[in-house]
């Protein structure tokens, strides 16, 4: 339990060597950024923790998890983030906050009292280093996770082919998280190009199996629902071999081996559609009725 006098002892000490205890600190940090972040940068974020903390002992407390200590946790929640997206590990992090121990540690005397100060100080700081290591490992889980995010957007794009005909060009593992945004780029896509014909091709997915089969189904099944026919292109041998075996029914979806037949088959589909509106007085050449 901290007493009443290393709080005061530690104040006083801090107070009356700010600017030097912060410049070493500073100085001491430094070389283990190996320049990945700038001097007055880290100058500035240990300036104002050292304050920070200085404050929360003049409070009167050495629990990190005080009241006193609120604006320290949200200094170190900042730095903790800046050094994740900089790239640095938790550990690379938490060494900084260490520091602040061995910068304070020879301005204390070797009597029984400062020995005493000086445990509470480290009780504080090595609880500071890992609540520096906890937000840091937060902050990387939430980068990691947007970038995950970020990467199936990419690797699902939704193309415009030509009039009323849009595709989805799938490459890799197709699982239900990738479908799901399959399905919502595929529907919304319908509606921004005024499609009525979507073609997905498998060509690059490595493996269809009954997962990924039911996906594919829910997609077509979607699509029909905003009005709009599936075509499933890319269906090789050994993939139309694998639905055979696994007795994977495909009902009355329009498969194809190739992206170009896939094509093909939209654009007559359109072409039958337009001569029927005509017949039945839908439209006529040139314009809407």
């Amino acid at each position: 339990m901290a007493t009443a006098g290393s709080v005061e002892r530690l104040a006083e000490l801090l107070a009356a060597e700010q600017e030097r205890l912060t410049a070493e600190w500073v100085e001491r940090a430094l070389p283990a950024l190996q320049g990945r972040v700038s001097a007055p940068e880290v100058g500035q974020e240990l300036r104002e923790l050292y304050a920070a903390v200085l404050g929360a002992l003049r409070g009167g407390s050495l629990d990190h998890r005080a009241e006193q200590y609120t604006e320290v946790r949200g200094l170190l929640v900042e730095l903790s983030r800046n050094r994740a997206r900089q790239g640095f590990t938790p550990t690379e992090t938490a060494l900084g906050i260490f520091l602040f121990k061995e910068i304070v540690q020879p301005e204390l005397s070797g009597s029984r009292a400062d020995m005493a100060v000086f445990l509470d100080l480290s009780r504080l700081v090595d609880g500071l280093g890992l609540f520096t290591v906890e937000a840091h490992a937060t902050t990387r889980e939430a980068i990691i996770t947007a970038q995950a995010e970020q990467l199936l957007e990419l690797s699902t794009p939704v193309v415009k082919v030509w009039d009323g005909v849009i595709a989805v060009p799938l490459v890799g593992t197709l699982d239900s998280a990738r479908t799901q945004v399959v399905m919502e780029k595929l529907l919304q896509a319908l509606i921004d190009h005024n499609s009525t014909q979507a073609i997905i091709d498998i060509t690059g997915v490595s493996a269809v199996d009954t997962q990924v089969a039911q996906h594919l189904l829910k997609t077509v099944v979607a699509a029909r629902l905003m009005g709009a026919e599936c075509t499933i292109s890319g269906i090789r041998p050994q993939i139309a071999q694998t639905i055979v075996g696994l007795g994977i029914e495909f009902g009355d979806i329009v498969t194809k081996s190739s992206l170009a037949d896939a094509l093909a088959h939209a654009l007559r589909r359109i072409k039958a559609d337009h001569e029927a509106d005509e017949a039945d007085g839908s439209i006529v050449p040139g314009g809407l009725l």
